[in-house]
């Protein structure tokens, strides 16, 4: 019987079934790069979406942002306004006190 514990007989190599391993382990070390850039890239999106941008640090203007994208009608912008004005004060629009 030939085996690679034994050696080869009558001069043999391994033959090309050899090249299977070094595939597999490439394939294995490719799969487990593609998973770790996958799920870091969806945490990295998920972070995003709950971060405010550049220009929306304060909830006024992420107020304003929503209504001019339309995701509230300005009888809801007027009245979370008139909260907000409430519990910082008119100032914090960014116009004169």
């Amino acid at each position: 019987m030939n085996t690679l514990a034994h050696g080869f007989a009558d001069g043999e190599g391994p033959g090309p079934w050899i090249l299977l391993f070094p595939l597999m382990w490439a394939l294995v070390v490719g799969g487990g790069i593609f998973l770790l850039r996958r799920t870091a890239g969806r945490r990295r999106a998920l972070w995003r979406q709950g971060r405010p941008e550049r220009g929306e640090r304060s909830p006024i203007a992420l107020l304003g942002r929503r209504f001019a994208a339309g995701e509230i009608d300005e009888e809801e912008y007027w009245r979370r306004l008139s909260v907000l004005d409430e519990q910082f004060g008119p100032g914090a629009r960014g116009g004169a006190s």
